[in-house]
């Protein structure tokens, strides 16, 4: 079986559903069939037991019919599978390595964590005056950016 089919959900209950009908129906039609002969050979039989067991011994079938095909439809759908061919995996993209190049210096984790500490201090002690300092004053002129906005920006008068 292919690992996407039995990892299926809706496989697997249509095989538990199928092998239930298929066990329910047999027994319907043993314990009916059963009953029947036991009662008609003694002699006993009422028309009860002959007639509504009759009945459900059809039914009983259908219940079976039903499981088998259930059945039938689970193989199919694992013969079916296994005919489709597992897709390839994609290739992995390996980047060549430059044997030649320098290997780069990296920062040890002592140097990055005393920055991080350092920086994270003076910034939740001073939280205010750094964002003050970071502000434009109001009376500041407009960046670059600013001043193209305005400009390509039609004004709107009321």
């Amino acid at each position: 079986m292919n690992t996407s089919l039995t990892r299926s959900i809706g496989f697997w209950l249509l095989l538990v559903v199928s092998l239930a009908t298929t066990a329910v129906g047999g027994w319907l039609i043993s314990g009916q069939i059963g009953t029947m002969t036991t009662t008609l050979l003694d002699g006993t039989a009422t028309g009860v037991e002959v007639y509504v067991g009759q009945s459900l011994v059809v039914v009983g079938a259908g219940v079976l019919a039903a499981g088998i095909v259930g059945i039938l439809l689970t193989l199919g759908l694992v013969a079916a599978r296994s005919l489709v061919p597992a897709p390839a995996p994609a290739p992995a993209v390996v980047e060549a390595i430059d044997w030649t190049a320098e290997p780069e210096e990296k920062a040890t984790p002592v140097e990055t964590a005393s920055t991080t500490v350092e920086g994270s201090v003076g910034a939740t002690h001073d939280a205010e005056p750094a964002a003050a300092a970071d502000a434009e004053p109001a009376d500041a002129e407009p960046s670059d950016t600013e001043a193209e906005s305005e400009e390509t920006t039609p004004a709107v008068t009321r």
